[in-house]
């Protein structure tokens, strides 16, 4: 659940937080409205660019003083996580245009590539961050230490510890993985200063000045690791992934609490950006209702979402035969069989039709995303388990893929033994 609530809960709550959101952001318990959410993303981007800015300012005076090359290092590091975040300013930005005729679904996704944009900065920072370790490996250079450096290292250890979950707090309220990925890069920022800040100590108190390039070594691999992981994570919308199991819950609890509906099946989820959803779906009614009442349902139905989730649904009315006690039958023991032979499988909108030489049995058969099963093995048990049930009855199935990652429940007729 997303919201300024959220925030009395996080485990990085933190008075500045709370204050920073009370004083720059208006009715913050109202995360999922377009213009309270981009003032949110707005006021993450415009806090990482400031504090950014003066750490690196900072780290380039005492990394000229006391000629650290690991400091000044640092410091840029800092200014291209300022950097980072005026792309992220910008795709929040972009991402609030309203829909035009070329874009009809709106410019939402252009926060997913911002996210992307900053997971690939953090990776170009490891890689350079590992070259950099790697020659002071092979090449040793005297590590200056004075505690003015230690107190600028500490300060910037304390600033970035409370960015990462100043970030993510905020990802969490408005759901940016863009605000993740940044909560995740000050995480990394945490590390690699604290790498920097062990080994002057240590080569301080060693002599080994090899101690330096080793730490950076460790920082880099694990800042390759988390950034290829962020860009996974960022990557996964643009490509279309399946909806949350918690938004699938959601629609299908919804759906079936509406007196009369029965089931539902072929839910679709299109992800246009954070806030812009749309959503398809089959919704099973008894065949012997009145078709404009049906019609009503479904469209107090569509209200509903649009209203309280602000997602646009569209539904489409499979009328079901519930007065045909072999039609609840046959589909019970289906179930079951499909239960028996792999829990993931479902099927809907089935029907016997008579003939004058055999009777049809039609039904859809669901299989999930990447169904590693034989197919051709299923559908053979499935039409020897219907001859058995009836020596008249011809299968005809219709194969389709499942576009959630859960199972839709889709309940028995009136008339099921059960």
């Amino acid at each position: 659940m997303t919201g300024y609530a959220g925030v009395q809960r996080c485990p990085w709550r933190t008075v500045m937080t709370q204050f920073l959101i009370r004083l720059f952001i208006r009715q913050p318990d109202h995360a999922q409205d377009p213009k309270v959410r981009a003032a949110y993303g707005n006021l993450a981007c415009w806090v990482g660019v400031a504090c950014n800015l003066l750490l690196c300012l900072g780290k380039l005076t005492v990394g000229t003083l006391f000629g650290s090359i690991a400091i000044m290092a640092d410091a840029l590091n800092n200014l291209s996580d300022a950097s980072s975040n005026v792309v992220s300013l910008v795709g929040f930005k972009l991402a609030g245009k309203a829909p035009d005729a070329e874009h009809p679904f709106g410019h939402a996704r252009y926060e997913y590539l911002a996210g992307l944009v900053v997971s690939v900065t953090i990776l170009g920072i490891g890689f350079s961050l590992l070259k950099e370790s790697v020659v002071k490996v092979l090449h040793p250079t005297p590590v200056m230490f004075s505690w003015l450096t230690v107190a600028v290292l500490i300060a910037s250890i304390l600033v970035k510890l409370w960015m990462s979950g100043f970030n993510r707090t905020i990802g969490r309220i408005i759901g940016s993985e863009t605000l993740i990925a940044t909560a995740a890069d000050s995480r990394n920022d945490v590390l690699s200063t604290s790498a920097v800040l062990i080994a002057a100590v240590l080569c301080r108190v060693t002599g080994w000045d090899v101690l330096d390039g080793l730490m950076g070594v460790g920082v880099a691999a694990f800042i390759l690791i988390s950034g290829w992981g962020l860009v996974m994570d960022t990557l996964s919308p643009l490509l279309g992934e399946s909806p949350s199991e918690d938004l699938v819950d959601h629609i299908e609890q919804k759906v079936l609490s509406y007196p009369g509906v029965l089931g539902m099946h072929d839910l679709m989820v299109h992800d246009y950006g954070p806030g812009h959803q749309f959503a398809s779906l089959h919704v099973e009614l008894p065949a012997e209702q009145d078709p404009l009442e049906a019609h009503d349902l479904i469209d107090n139905i569509e209200r509903d979402f649009l209203k309280n989730d602000r997602l646009l649904v569209t539904i489409h009315y499979d009328p079901i035969v519930t007065s045909d006690a072999a039609v609840g039958v046959l589909r019970a023991r289906l179930t079951e069989k499909l239960r028996q032979l792999d829990p993931a499988l479902s099927l809907h909108d089935l029907r016997i039709v008579p003939g004058r030489t055999h009777t049809n049995v039609l039904f859809d058969l669901v299989l999930p995303a990447g169904y590693a099963g034989d197919k051709v093995e299923l559908l053979e048990q499935l039409e020897q388990f219907i001859k058995e049930q009836d020596t008249a009855y011809s299968c005809i199935i219709k194969v389709e893929q499942s576009y959630t990652a859960c199972l839709l429940y889709t309940s028995p007729s009136p008339r099921d033994p059960r």
